[in-house]
Order: C-alpha cells, then structure tokens, then sequence
C-alpha cells in the first residue's frame, strides 16, 4: 500500500526530502500561490502550525504556478514573500505541478486517494490534503476552506 513514505521532494532551498521522515505526525499537504486570492490563508496554515505542531502536525506546502501564473519564478522569491508576509515557518517545497503530465508523482498519489468535487484534478490553489500519522490520506478540503475549518479533524487525529 501506498504511503507518504514512498516520495520523495526538493525543499524550497533545494534539498532532496524524504517524505517518509514524516511518519508518525499528521500531515496537512496543501498546494499555495504567492499571488491568490486565497493566500491570506498562509496566516492560518501558520496558526495551526504554531497551535499543533508540538502535539505531533506538521504542513507541507508545495507552491505551483498552474492557475494563472500566481507563483513568483522562483523558489527564493516564495520563500521570502511567505516568511516576510505570513512568518511561514512549516517546511515548504520547490514550485511543483499538482495536475497534468508532468504532475509531482505526490500530487499523483494524492488525487488518486481522495477525489474532490471535479474528480481527481486539483481544481485551484489551496486544496488541502490531510494525512493520518501513517501517511494514509483521510480527507481532502476545497481551496475555499479556512484552516481553522479543518482543526477538529486535525485534532482528532492527533
């Protein structure tokens, strides 16, 4: 069976992560944009972060430039605007695709484990994954849905 454990992806400062280290934590996957309507919800994404992240949550947000170009060109430049505008502290990754041909093989795994309103594809920025402590994916939210929306299931699996 397929779990977080089986990919692999480059951080935001370059490195090579294996995703499996994260086993044993409860995960929220997320796709972000610098430029979206929805990126004031990077202070939320944050607040839990900072809320949780010591009972065992930790988020993974992976930018991506796939609707309407509202990611920054580069890694450096995302980086900098999230901890500049929002304090992001949880890890982020390098700009990825969430949907197509040359799609994360993450993003693959993750639309095949949870269908959302249009099927598999990832409709926008935002859309949120959550993971249980054994890197199963338990449920999938619209990009629509605040963090705070999302903490009861958070915590009931932490």
């Amino acid at each position: 069976m397929t779990t977080l454990q089986d990919f692999t992806a480059r951080t935001i400062t370059g490195k090579e992560q294996a995703l499996g280290d994260y086993l044993g934590k409860v995960v929220l996957v997320v796709n972000t944009a610098s430029k979206c309507g929805f990126t004031p919800q990077f202070a939320g994404l944050e607040k839990l972060y900072d809320d949780l992240s010591g009972q065992g949550l930790v988020i993974l947000g992976f930018p991506s430039d796939q609707f309407h170009h509202q990611e920054f060109d580069s890694d450096a430049e995302t980086a900098e605007f999230c901890q500049l505008n929002y304090g992001v502290s949880f890890p982020m990754f390098s700009k990825i695709d969430v949907n197509g041909e040359n799609s994360h093989p993450l993003y693959e795994w993750l639309r095949s484990e949870q269908s959302g309103p249009d099927g598999d594809a990832i409709s926008w920025n935002f859309t949120k994954f959550l993971l249980n402590r054994h890197g199963e994916v338990v449920g999938r939210y619209a990009p629509k849905t605040e963090p705070a929306e999302i903490e009861a299931d958070i915590r009931a699996l932490l």
